[in-house]
């Protein structure tokens, strides 16, 4: 069986999702015969990243409500997460444009790693508050997952899958997914 999933590495709802369908294919005595794909997503494609804005202030400015009433929203899916077994820290997240990070599931997928450097982007911005547009992090990130620094770099630098990226968002409007996680199973 085939499942896509469209997901952004910004979207709280994605790790969580990305809980609850591990936890479920663990229950499944097919779970060998699984081919899991990830699509990239971009909640804000258009965000220009500043290292100085709070998550709260950003939440707030994208769904025009108070930096307040974002606050409230975020402790309440710290909740949604600490039942899926997360602990997200919204104080430390760095809000991001995650072009580049979806660049980098990319390259992860040609070495068979996509699934690993999904999990691995998602901790780094709702765990470890790193900055996923900044290239050093996704160096370290991509070095984590046993890639070549200059392969990352290379990619980085240039418009390797970008196209890549591009094509599933295209896809994503396609098909009519308007919210993620968003999952397809063998194409039905």
């Amino acid at each position: 069986m085939k499942i896509e999933i469209w997901s952004d590495v910004a979207c709280p709802f994605c790790y969580i999702g990305k809980r609850h369908l591990e936890k479920a294919i663990e229950a499944l005595p097919f779970k060998d015969n699984l081919d899991i794909v990830w699509k990239s997503f971009q909640l804000n494609p258009s965000y220009k990243n500043a290292n100085n804005e709070s998550i709260y202030d950003h939440l707030a400015d994208s769904k025009g409500i108070a930096t307040a009433d974002a606050k409230q929203m975020t402790e309440q899916i710290a909740e949604m997460a600490e039942n899926a077994k997360l602990k997200m820290n919204f104080d430390q997240i760095i809000p991001a444009n995650t072009f580049d990070a979806h660049r980098l599931i990319h390259l992860a997928a040609a070495y068979k790693l996509q699934d690993v450097a999904k999990e691995a982007l998602l901790k780094a911005y709702f765990i470890d508050g790193k900055n996923v547009a900044d290239v050093s992090e996704l160096v370290a990130i991509g070095e984590g997952l046993g890639l070549a620094k200059n392969e990352v770099l290379e990619v980085l630098h240039s418009e390797k899958f970008a196209d890549d990226v591009k094509l599933d968002i295209r896809e994503s409007q396609d098909i009519g997914v308007s919210g993620v996680p968003f999952f397809v199973l063998n194409r039905k």
